[in-house]
Parts: C-alpha cells; structure tokens; sequence
C-alpha cells in the first residue's frame, strides 16, 4: 500500500502559537493554510487515491477537502490520528513544553496524554491500516502524529529524537506499508 501522509495547512492557532486537540474549538486553515493546500493538492493530482482519512480536528478534514477536488475519494475521520491531547487547549505551546521538560516522554500534564502515549495510538492507526484493502491512501494529520510515521517508516529515530523532526504545512511524504 502507498501512504502519502500529510500534515494540515497553516491555521489560526499555529499564527497564535497555541495547542490545539479540541475539535470544538474554532481552528481553521488560514489564506496561506488555504494557498498551500491547493499546491499541495495540485502535486497530488495525479495519484490514484482510493481514500483519505484525517483526524477528528477540522484543520485536517478542511486540509483533505482541498485536495480531493482531484480524486472524490471517501474522507473518512479516524480519532487515532488526532493530535497529541496536550492538556493545554487554547493556551500558548511554549507552556505546554516548559510544562512537560522535566520527562517530555512521559509527562502528562492537565489530563492529557504523554508523548508516548501518543505514539502507541499512532501506531494502532499504521497497524490498522495493515489490514485495509487500499492501494494507495492519503493520511492527513498533524505534525505531532506524522513525527510517529517518519520514525516508523525511515526508521533509526528515538523516541527522545521525535520533536527534533519538524514538518511543514501540507509537506507530505510517500511511504510504503507492507502487509
């Protein structure tokens, strides 16, 4: 199976600097979120998507819609996919890191979940997908997630390395899932 996975376009919060893991909250993709979406969706053009999948926050789901105006594949929400729930919705990411530099692994702060934490549900999501019929998919995502599938799929990444990978918006990368 072919995966290309793709981290959301720009949105208000990451212009603001805050966490977000609440679908609820109002997080959108902003003109520039919009502009590199359409690029990125006119690179895709021409793959044979046969789905997209996207976590429950709508920055991804607005993301995907995007670049389907070339496929009309399903986009199907999986909550595996989401963010990492940082237990800081809505306040500054620069708190959220201080909070969590004493064990940034395993630190939980505020009722949120732990990096690695995090990276166990990612891989549930890659684990699921091992059993799906598709050739080839688009995962749309954010950059937290996507850190897991560069450090399943490239390989040779510790945990300790994963904030060190950084992926821009609506960067995306090919990988291929063996079943």
């Amino acid at each position: 199976m072919n995966i290309y996975c793709m981290r959301h376009g720009r949105t208000n919060y990451n212009d603001l600097g805050l966490c977000n893991d609440d679908p609820g909250r109002d997080v959108y993709l902003t003109e520039t979120g919009i502009a590199q979406a359409q690029s990125a969706a006119h690179g895709l053009r021409n793959v044979a998507f046969e789905r997209i999948f996207v976590s429950p926050l709508p920055r991804t789901r607005q993301t995907a819609e995007i670049v389907n105006r070339y496929h009309t594949v399903p986009i199907e929400v999986h909550d595996d996919l989401a963010d990492i729930r940082s237990g800081f919705e809505s306040q500054p990411v620069l708190d959220y890191f201080a909070a969590i530099s004493h064990d940034p692994l395993r630190a939980c702060v505020n009722g949120g979940e732990s990096l690695l934490d995090h990276k166990l549900r990612v891989l549930r999501f890659i684990d699921w997908l091992k059993t799906q019929p598709d050739e080839a998919v688009l995962v749309v995502a954010h950059e937290e997630t996507l850190r897991v599938f560069i450090s399943y799929f490239e390989g040779g990444i510790a945990d300790a390395q994963l904030r060190d990978i950084h992926i821009g918006n609506c960067e995306y990368r090919r990988y291929v899932l063996a079943r």
